[in-house]
């Protein structure tokens, strides 16, 4: 059988100096050591990692630039697409949706480039301060939050919604109280607690965002807290959302850069390719392109 063609969905390309945590001192990370990717990566070096693959088309992820840098990013990133043969198609760009201005910064994103297809802006944070990133775990329930993310409709935007297993249940309320909004929950959920219990949490919260319809997942970042891909970790992970979710609600992402730490880009399609071999063939087609192509309005 021929090679089923993958769009990457979760994708990032960064100038060094745009952003501090490339720069700065070294900060400890959740992805671990990160030296190797202190540098550019431009669009040019992530169609050479992909080469070969199977990929055939890209949604790029934002990357933290710094505030009131939001449309430069995105100046940016549309300027690379046109160097991109085709395959950078869409991306997710950031909006301080707890800024008073944010609407008018919605606006102007979408006048700065066609390829904007939504927005993340990340809420996780955990008890460890490793892996935490959001000052508090119930910013999603701000007021303002929540009017300014009402604002997505506008445009026809989706929301990246990042979270760990503890904030599932708010997430639940989140989604179901804006019908209207697609919300794509990245890396499957970000499971980080590897234990009995810790699965166990991650299943039970799964299933409760699953019974939303408007309710995506990436399979993406797997490799975030153990550093390694492991076929094995991606089965645990990939194919128990999938039953959960089924293959028209969830999207392959490969993090890379992030993933290149430990990986190659070949290595990482792979694996996934393995891990869904035994699926019909159908199901493989939509986690890999047919769910990404609709959600992300992909030629």
């Amino acid at each position: 059988m021929t090679a089923l063609p993958i769009i990457d969905a979760h994708h990032h390309i960064w100038r060094q100096n745009d952003l501090a945590w490339l720069k700065g001192p070294m900060q400890p990370r959740i992805f671990g050591p990160y030296e190797p990717i202190r540098r550019d990566y431009p669009i040019a070096e992530y169609l050479a990692d992909l080469a070969g693959t199977g990929v055939v088309g890209s949604v790029y992820c934002q990357t933290n630039w710094p505030p009131k840098g939001e449309l430069t990013e995105v100046a940016w990133v549309d300027s690379e697409a046109k160097q991109s043969n085709g395959v950078l198609q869409g991306m997710t760009a950031y909006c301080n949706l707890l800024a008073e201005d944010a609407p008018e910064m919605l606006a102007a994103e979408a006048k700065a480039s066609p390829l904007v297809r939504g927005i993340r802006m990340q809420l996780h944070w955990h008890e460890n301060p490793l892996y935490r990133f959001a000052p508090r775990p119930d910013l999603m329930n701000e007021p303002l939050f929540r009017k300014n993310l009402a604002r997505l409709q506008d445009h026809g935007w989706l929301f990246e919604l990042q979270v760990f297993t503890s904030q599932m249940q708010d997430a639940a309320k989140l989604i179901q109280d804006f019908p209207g909004i697609n919300f794509v929950l990245l890396h499957a959920g970000m499971l980080e607690d590897l234990s009995p219990a810790g699965r166990t949490a991650w299943r039970e919260g799964m299933q409760r965002l699953a019974q939303l319809p408007n309710l995506y997942v990436k399979l993406s970042g797997l490799g975030t807290f153990i550093h390694r891909v492991d076929r094995a970790h991606i089965a645990d992970i990939a194919l128990p959302t999938i039953e959960m979710f089924g293959s028209a609600r969830c999207v392959f992402g490969s993090n890379f850069p992030i993933e290149k730490l430990w990986s190659s880009y070949a290595e990482l399609v792979s694996a996934y390719r393995a891990t869904l071999a035994g699926l019909p063939e159908a199901d493989q087609a939509n986690v890999f392109s047919a769910t990404a192509r609709d959600l992300y309005r992909l030629n």
